[in-house]
């Protein structure tokens, strides 16, 4: 399998972990949706939690290229982007395909704290907080640290809500306590 069909089979396997759960996905439906034979996807991964890795690696990458674009187009300032965040994610509740977050879901389907995939999950959230904490401390917040955990904490609950009510408010809403925070 050539490095582009290899890309290909990660990214239609993200649509459908994202859609169905990593669980309820099983490789003979990746097989089928993607056009990849078992015999072919296992000689790129020995295992299914191989794939969902690499799944994560391009999620990872592609939420935190559209994020951080998102906020620097919205906002010039690092104050401002930090509660830009919260209208970019709101766009992200109103797409047809918002299914949540595929980090949460992955952290709630392995849940060991040291298992890969848990562990992957939630490098992810740290990269997120080292991004907020560099804003932070470009905006002169007293408590840098303290400041993303905080807008980490208020964007995770966000997206758990849009994705239980099916509504954006709950962005919004995130972006009135940000804003208290860091006034």
């Amino acid at each position: 399998m050539s490095q582009s069909k290899r890309a290909e089979l990660i990214r239609k396997a993200l649509m459908l972990f994202y859609r169905n759960g990593f669980h309820a996905t099983g490789m003979d439906l990746v097989a089928r949706e993607t056009g990849v034979s078992k015999t072919s996807i296992y000689k790129h991964f020995r295992t299914k939690e191989e794939l969902i890795l690499a799944v994560l690696r391009l999620r990872d990458e592609n939420f935190r290229n559209w994020l951080y674009r998102r906020m620097e187009e919205l906002a010039d300032t690092p104050k401002g982007q930090l509660l830009a965040m919260f209208d970019a994610l709101g766009e992200w509740f109103r797409e047809d395909n918002f299914k949540g977050c595929m980090f949460i879901k992955a952290s709630a389907e392995f849940q060991e704290h040291d298992h890969a995939i848990n562990a992957q999950a939630y490098a992810h959230k740290q990269l997120l907080v080292d991004h907020f904490e560099a804003l932070a401390r470009q905006a002169g917040l007293s408590d840098p640290h303290v400041s993303a955990r905080q807008l980490l904490i208020l964007k995770e609950g966000a997206i758990v809500i849009a994705a239980m009510s099916h509504t954006d408010t709950s962005a919004k809403e995130a972006k009135r306590i940000a804003e208290d925070l860091l006034a």
